[in-house]
């Protein structure tokens, strides 16, 4: 008896194992590429969960700067971090943290450029008798600069692991940190994108606006 025919796969059967397969690559493909950036996403989410990033709020677009005769500060540590602007861009910010904090001859300056005026100036002065009095005091600076004094510096250890400043004042893991008993600085200059503190007591508070540049230094 001759052999029965050979009955064929049904027209298409092949193409679409190979349309699964290829669609199987393009999946593995899109999540090889996209797990690196959930990761980040993910990672900042727990580093904002847990304090890790600097400021608690979205800081503006501009610097402003501080200057003060001096600075005396209980309770110093000071580690890399970032803040996040309104458009949640990352920017990097060194944070001095302070326990208990006294500044005198404080002054703080913002200049704004706004459209057929020009430059605007704000300007704070604090502290020219009684010093400025500051608690779990927190500056996410860019530039520092004065003639400091420390007491039992620790330089190079674990921001994750800093105990001497405010409870709040620790970095992410492995990052460098400094922290120190107590600390002096005379001739404060330093450019700063955000400040907040649990108290801040400001004795002869005055500010004015003005046309023109008018910085503390």
């Amino acid at each position: 008896m001759a052999d029965s025919p050979k009955l064929s796969e049904p027209p298409g059967d092949a193409n679409e194992g190979r349309a699964d397969d290829e669609g199987r690559v393009r999946w593995r493909r899109f999540a090889v590429l996209t797990v690196p950036a959930i990761a980040v996403t993910a990672g900042l989410g727990i580093a904002l969960a847990q304090g890790a990033l600097a400021a608690s709020f979205a800081v503006s677009g501009q610097q402003f700067k501080v200057s003060a005769t001096s600075l005396e500060g209980e309770g110093f540590a000071q580690y890399g971090s970032v803040d996040v602007n309104a458009r949640q861009e990352l920017i990097p910010v060194a944070v001095t943290a302070i326990k208990e904090a006294k500044l005198h001859s404080l002054c703080q300056s913002v200049v704004t450029t706004l459209p057929l005026i020009g430059d605007i100036s704000l300007n704070l002065t604090a502290g020219q008798k009684a010093p400025v009095e500051a608690s779990n005091l927190f500056v996410d600076a860019t530039q520092l600069s004065g003639d400091a004094v420390f007491t039992n510096i620790e330089i190079g250890r674990d921001a994750s692991t800093l105990d001497k400043g405010p409870t709040e004042a620790v970095g992410m893991q492995d990052l460098f940190a400094q922290q120190a008993d107590t600390v002096t600085i005379s001739d404060l200059h330093q450019t700063a994108w955000a400040t907040n503190a649990g108290t801040f007591k400001l004795s002869g508070l005055n500010m004015n606006i003005s046309k023109g540049k008018k910085e503390c230094f």
